[in-house]
């Protein structure tokens, strides 16, 4: 019984690896917007909360609105996606190995309520996107 609440001690409070993501989880009490769920206990800066929030954002060099004006109600749930994604120091047991040269870990298959999957899709289901794969084949010659 001890292995195992080791083990699952170990999947919280960690950072993981990746661009913007501070090494240790701790507080920052400065948490902006949508990201302040977190400020007693974040992987993400103040100033990591604040980009996240900017439609065009220094964080991933990414416009929400790449294809159009992209709804508010709608780019809330992107927003919030973000903030979990930087900040949250609770995403261990869904922390892989990447092999990307600007992270070495990243989430996968992290389980979201259904009630949210749905309103996501209520609040998205008329925007649009030109893009089929958000994480791949994007063209930045133009910028």
């Amino acid at each position: 019984a001890a292995t195992a609440a080791t083990v699952r001690d170990s999947l919280l409070n960690v950072c993981m690896d990746a661009k913007h993501h501070k090494t240790a989880p701790g507080p920052e009490g400065q948490l902006y917007g949508q990201c302040t769920p977190w400020k007693d206990n974040a992987c993400c800066t103040a100033n990591t909360s604040v980009q996240a929030h900017q439609d065009q954002s220094y964080l991933y060099n990414f416009n929400w609105d790449h294809c159009g004006i992209m709804p508010e109600k709608c780019k809330r749930h992107f927003i919030q996606d973000t903030c979990l994604y930087e900040c949250s120091p609770n995403l261990g047991p869904w922390i892989k190995p990447a092999d990307s040269s600007w992270r070495k870990e990243r989430i996968l298959y992290v389980p979201l309520c259904l009630e949210d999957c749905e309103q996501w899709w209520e609040d998205c289901q008329n925007a649009a996107t030109c893009k089929v794969n958000w994480h791949k084949g994007w063209n930045w010659t133009t910028g």
